[in-house]
């Protein structure tokens, strides 16, 4: 094949995860099930969480935006996957490829930041309990979505601006099921290990200053709980944040497994799982997790289809 730069490449080939027709098909039928799940759970919880005034806290409104950057970062990667499941050419425009990795690592980068913020909502209402409505007011809860999001922005516009430095030689085919950071790397015919190493700095301090938020919080946490002296205290204490710290222990095992370790140990398989789980997998269970866990959401849908029922009978 001919060589070309990076403003000559026409499209990427992508991969996919097999090449086993009949492995595809289950692959297609499953994810498409979780894709349904995972917008019917988050979109769910979205209108629960509007509908019901007495959700109308800082918890629930970092939910909510937790569900909003769920349904859209599964909507990045899936459709596209479903696409090439079944399709026989499973080509992406360069363009479309950069959009693809743009709002991917944005909306990723996002979700970080803002299960900080959600850590040190739990840490106010579990160490300054008295002082939460004055602490979390409502500018608050609105700073720190909107600074996660100019933050994501950011780490995405600097991701691409250089990605897109980058020049492709010899092939165009790309060794993964989305246009992911790594794969695009490895595909490159030029240097890139200055490209890698800002991104790499870039990436990593958002995710330190987010896990050294979260594990400051939650070392609080814990000790405020082992200092109350009543079991039933210490199991409504723990109760109130036990969903969210396991949400963040899913999110993060997996994207430090496979973003946080140089491009020489980058294994396809083994990143291909990984990117399974976070992608598509984890916007489905944030749903369930912080739904099935908490009583006052599931109260919130009863009364919600209770007021839905009884304007039904107005009518």
């Amino acid at each position: 094949m001919n060589s070309w730069n990076n403003t000559m490449v026409p499209d990427f080939i992508l991969m996919g995860l097999t090449d086993s027709e009949e492995l595809r098909l289950v692959l297609f039928h499953l994810f498409l099930l979780i894709y349904l799940v995972t917008v019917l759970g988050n979109a769910g919880m979205i209108l629960i969480i509007r509908l019901d005034l007495q959700l109308h806290t800082p918890m629930y409104f970092f939910l909510s935006h937790l569900s909003f950057l769920d349904l859209s970062y599964s909507s990045v990667v899936t459709p596209k996957t479903l696409e090439n499941l079944i399709a026989s050419t499973k080509h992406i425009s360069f363009g479309g490829c950069l959009a693809q990795m743009y709002f991917f690592v944005f909306l990723g980068a996002t979700e970080c930041l803002l299960l900080s913020a959600m850590a040190y909502d739990r840490y106010v209402a579990i160490c300054k309990p008295l002082q939460y409505p004055v602490i979390m007011s409502p500018s608050l809860c609105c700073f720190l979505v909107t600074i996660s999001y100019m933050i994501g922005f950011s780490n995405s516009l600097v991701n691409v601006l250089f990605i897109n430095t980058l020049h492709f030689c010899d092939t165009n085919v790309l060794h993964h099921f989305f246009c992911d950071t790594s794969p695009i790397l490895a595909l490159s015919c030029t240097d890139t290990r200055d490209v890698e190493t800002m991104i790499f700095i870039v990436a990593g301090s958002t995710l330190v200053a987010s896990l050294t938020t979260i594990s400051v919080s939650y070392a609080s946490i814990l000790s405020t709980i082992l200092n109350i002296n009543s079991t039933s205290g210490k199991r409504k204490a723990f109760s109130t944040c036990a969903s969210h710290l396991l949400g963040v222990t899913i999110f993060y095992g997996t994207i430090i497994f496979t973003y946080l370790k140089p491009r020489s140990s980058y294994s396809l398989g083994k990143d291909q799982v990984a990117s399974v789980f976070y992608t598509i997998v984890i916007p489905m269970l944030n749903p369930l997790i912080y739904s099935l866990r908490n009583k006052e959401v599931k109260r919130a849908v009863i009364r919600v289809m209770q007021k839905i029922e009884s304007t039904r009978h107005v009518r």
